[in-house]
């Protein structure tokens, strides 16, 4: 019995191992390495409950979720006594909780959200019983500050609920905070809610010379972030909030000698474990390398295709490149994202320029840019 699992396991890692290789569509950092922390998965980590309360249960990772959001709270600019937050299991359920938030302050609000937004926010819509209005997409993926102005002004007798995205899941396009706030102002909306949703770009916009300032120094109310940048073995993230908002909702629970201020009640206490020790070990001037290099790495590949005049479209600040949907062949080996007639690579730390000139040739050969022969001359160089 034991060998049949071994053998399973060994085949499992190999199939793994391979299409590791070949990750270009979805947004996950795969140039990461817990072997440091690997003994800790043999012990129950369990965060239930608040991860400011210490509880009954002594078997978790309160400290180190303590420092790891007070990272987050100094990168996005809210002091130390106004802020609360948890690791969650994703981006997700960060906008699950910004978005049952705003419903508790604002029972009879508007959720705006536009047509790029992630689907986490029309199911936060449908499971909190929330009025919500699509807002029309630029073709960017932006939002359309227009429409977004006219039906905020159709329904200016109620509070407003706006989902702001920090890059969109297909496009990468990052939503204008200012823009946002000057419609408010306009239409004299003093009651409003405003969760951003930057799963991906939250930890890179932070990092980079002259990207949008969005940040707890503006009037937002909550952000989500994914652990995807960062890199995990295991699904996770980040939302903050102000601690204002969370006393509104927080109830005890004597069971576990806790207060409920979560979604979830039991919570992996090994992701904050994991997420200390990146942020440990890579650092701000790490993760600021990280963010750059994939800036620029997204800029080289979008280059690329322009230069084989291969449709294609990068938003500024983004890591996400765009371009015409290939042939079924390359889409399934690469692994990429597709929505209509367009794919994307997400251009993350385990995709280096070798292997972006590896997609690339490969591309214009699927597409008959490149004669067969010429591509078999690059091979060598290739593998």
């Amino acid at each position: 019995m034991l060998d049949t699992v071994s053998k399973e396991l060994a085949l499992f890692w190999q199939q793994i191992e391979q299409r590791s290789q070949f990750h270009a569509g979805y947004p996950y950092n795969l140039n990461c390495d817990y072997t440091h922390i690997g003994k800790f998965f043999n012990f129950l980590l369990n965060n239930a409950g608040d991860p400011y309360v210490e509880p009954d249960f002594g078997l978790h990772s309160r400290k180190f979720e303590q420092e790891v959001l007070s990272f987050f709270a100094e990168l996005y600019k809210i002091p130390e006594n106004e802020f609360w937050g948890y690791v969650t299991a994703g981006g997700t359920e960060g906008n699950l909780y910004g978005i049952l938030l705003a419903r508790e302050i604002y029972p009879n609000g508007i959720l705006y959200s536009s047509q790029d937004s992630h689907y986490s926010i029309a199911k936060a819509a449908r499971l909190f019983g929330i009025q919500h209005q699509v807002i029309n997409s630029q073709a960017n993926g932006e939002m359309n500050y227009e429409h977004l102005s006219q039906v905020i002004r159709q329904n200016s007798q109620q509070p407003v609920i706006i989902n702001l995205n920090i890059g969109t899941t297909v496009k990468g396009a990052i939503d204008d905070l200012d823009k946002v706030l000057e419609i408010l102002t306009r239409h004299q909306i003093k009651d409003y809610y405003i969760h951003c949703d930057a799963a991906l770009s939250g930890m890179i916009l932070p990092f980079l010379d002259g990207a949008p300032q969005v940040n707890f120094q503006k009037p937002i109310d909550s952000v989500a972030i994914s652990g995807k940048f960062i890199g995990s073995p295991l699904p996770c993230g980040v939302v903050l909030t102000k601690k204002k908002w969370v006393e509104k909702v927080e109830t005890m629970i004597e069971y576990i000698g806790s207060k409920d201020t979560t979604i979830l009640g039991s919570r992996n206490g090994h992701t904050p474990l994991i997420i200390w020790y990146a942020l440990q070990t890579r650092g701000y001037e790490g993760f600021a390398k990280e963010a750059k290099t994939c800036i620029q790495n997204a800029q080289y590949l979008f280059q690329q295709l322009k230069l084989r005049e291969y449709p294609c479209m990068l938003n500024k600040f983004s890591n996400t490149v765009v371009f015409q949907k290939p042939c079924q062949k390359l889409i399934k080996k690469w692994q990429l994202a597709t929505q209509g007639n367009w794919a994307h690579i997400i251009v993350m730390q385990n995709i280096d320029r070798q292997k972006i000139d590896t997609f690339v040739n490969e591309l214009v050969l699927q597409e008959g840019l490149m004669p067969e022969s010429e591509y078999l001359h690059l091979q060598p160089a290739l593998t």
